[in-house]
């Protein structure tokens, strides 16, 4: 072989290495468990590319609200930064939690000192609520390995390992945000998988799904999507954990659930959502996406179509 017909194959792969690359990127690929151990974390607190990140929000309808940031600054895991999910939500909209552009998300996360080629951990302060959400953001502009810490702060404090207290400050990173749109459903598209009777998994409690307990936001009512199935994400939790695999791949099938076919999530608000998402991460789904706006976008609009049974 000549050498420009051997340079030409070695450009040709170059390309097709690439682009297997950017295709593995684009969903979602990672070398790492969704899930990591209190020990694994320990043994990484001094890696300079590993970012901790605590992300939990105050639980829904409790009053006085609880100040997760101050919890946060009173103890958190060595290192560890606090993701705000509510002020990295887009300012331009009424609706909940709803993802910012990208642009939005690239700056704070570089302003957070956090890069999408680091490996980023995150965890809440109890139970599991609010962090799928964090990784479920992170993951879809770009950042291809993150993790959630198995039982969070509290299985850290179990284990008998440090904290810190104070606020935790990081040089300037650089976050590149690459949006990956097909994991994010809006009401257009929600409409039409319903049309379809797709998979559509509700992660609000049965009676919210049934339409006999009220919504916790003013104005909305309760109830579900047609051909929606209710997981309400409590029951994919066990003392503070997800799950085992076998025991969600159990509790899926008992819904009919086909883990082999296109599922999307929903919830409130897009928070608890993400844990049902991360349910069929570990469940073995591989083509799962989640519905932004969730059921405050969705039981607002004057043509969608509210079931209760």
């Amino acid at each position: 072989m000549g050498y420009f017909p051997t340079v030409k194959l070695h450009l040709l792969l170059n390309h097709v290495v690439i682009d297997w690359f950017e295709s593995l990127s684009a969903h979602h690929f990672s070398l790492m468990s969704p899930l990591v151990s209190p020990a694994w974390l320990a043994g990484h607190l001094d890696d300079p590319n590993t970012v901790i990140l605590d992300a939990t929000l105050p639980p829904v309808g409790v009053t006085p609200p609880v100040d997760t940031h101050a919890r946060y600054r009173a103890q958190h895991i060595p290192g560890s930064i606090f993701f705000d999910i509510e002020a990295l939500s887009d300012p331009a909209t009424s609706l909940p939690h709803m993802l910012p552009s990208s642009d939005f998300f690239a700056a704070s996360m570089s302003a957070m000192g956090i890069s999408n080629a680091m490996t980023i951990v995150v965890y809440e302060q109890e139970g599991v609520f609010s962090a799928p959400r964090a990784r479920w953001m992170l993951r879809t502009f770009g950042a291809p390995n993150v993790v959630l810490l198995d039982g969070g702060l509290k299985a850290w404090l179990e284990a008998g390992l440090p904290t810190q207290s104070g606020e935790v400050r990081r040089a300037p990173a650089t976050f590149l945000s690459k949006f990956n749109t097909f994991d994010v459903k809006d009401f257009a598209e929600i409409q039409h998988l319903i049309a379809e009777r797709a998979q559509i998994l509700d992660a609000r409690s049965a009676a919210r799904f049934n339409g006999t307990a009220p919504e916790p936001r003013p104005g909305l009512s309760s109830g579900h999507m047609p051909g929606a199935t209710s997981v309400p994400f409590t029951e994919l939790v066990e003392d503070g954990h997800l799950k085992s695999p076998e025991a969600l791949r159990t509790l899926f099938a008992s819904k009919y659930v086909a883990l082999d076919r296109p599922l999307t999530t929903t919830c409130g608000s897009g928070v608890t959502a993400a844990v049902v998402a991360l349910g069929l991460e570990l469940a073995g789904a591989k083509d799962i996406t989640l519905y932004d706006g969730s059921w405050a976008e969705y039981a607002q609009h004057l043509n969608a179509v509210i079931e209760t049974s």
